[in-house]
């Protein structure tokens, strides 16, 4: 027996007769060719016809290409499975784009491709390759460096060609240096020859070229008073009477009896005892 065909398979836009011609099946609704393509295809963005069916959409951030017109935007040449860059809606080459607007590497001269990696300081370009100490022509990398002279340092290369040398430790000295007799010394190795404290912003003085706290130079060179027995400095302007190889400060310069100040007076001595002329007269 014949079978009939009793069902219809049209287009489900036109509704023509889809029998013995392609068809595009879209959400399980068959199309004709010519109304899927005027329905659903995109535009080309170089030749703004439909891409159809038969060819390849070519895809960048909801725009769409054939495959024939995703090219560079100067040179024409096809971009497809190459890398390119995009600028104001242009798409170019990587070197139509390096050439236009890449930075140039302020070492090689030669554009920073884009997609490379480089280093940026104060408005220059270098290739990471490129960006190295002058010195030991190593790459600096992300590590720290120090500029001179429109050159790169890394840090201990800077130290060692640059930095002036604690005369104490030897090493490099990169910040808070203080000079002392003309040479440089570390903060924390300027100290007192004594008891070894920090001298930074201490007052001190000397004694052969080394330095020394007040206490300790007090302690061990100062001239002791005759009166209280304590060091005379001698340091700050401070006033002491001599007499004899005798020291006393001038507030302990007194009667040992009725205590008055003998500090420009006249005076008597007793042994080790000095007297104003009214107590010494019964001498």
């Amino acid at each position: 027996p014949a079978v009939r065909m009793t069902e219809r398979f049209d287009c489900h836009y036109c509704k023509e007769s889809l029998f013995g011609k392609k068809y595009i099946l879209r959400e399980e609704n068959p199309y004709c060719v010519k109304c899927y393509e005027n329905l659903y295809s995109n535009s080309c963005e170089e030749c703004k016809k439909p891409i159809g069916c038969d060819s390849k959409d070519l895809s960048y951030k909801d725009r769409h290409w054939h495959e024939t017109c995703f090219h560079c935007n100067q040179c024409k040449q096809s971009l497809v499975d190459k890398p390119f860059a995009a600028k104001e809606d242009q798409l170019l080459c990587t070197e139509c784009y390096s050439n236009e607007y890449s930075s140039k590497c302020l070492e090689c001269k030669k554009n920073i491709m884009p997609g490379t990696r480089k280093m940026e300081y104060k408005g220059t370009s270098w290739h990471e390759t490129c960006f190295i100490c002058h010195r030991c022509q190593q790459p600096i990398g992300t590590k720290s460096f120090i500029p001179k002279e429109n050159q790169n340092f890394c840090v201990p290369c800077y130290e060692k060609q640059f930095a002036m040398q604690c005369v104490q430790c030897k090493k490099a000295i990169t910040s808070g240096g203080i000079t002392y007799r003309d040479q440089p010394w570390h903060k924390e190795c300027f100290v007192c020859t004594g008891c070894k404290k920090q001298l930074s912003g201490q007052r001190f003085t000397s004694r052969d070229d080394f330095p020394y706290c007040l206490n300790c130079f007090c302690n061990l060179y100062a001239k002791k008073c005759a009166g209280c027995t304590n060091p005379i400095s001698g340091l700050g302007g401070t006033k002491y009477i001599s007499f004899e190889e005798r020291q006393w400060h001038n507030d302990c310069f007194n009667c040992k009896k009725c205590s008055i100040s003998l500090v420009g007076r006249g005076f008597l001595t007793e042994r080790d005892d000095i007297l104003c002329p009214e107590c010494g007269k019964d001498i």
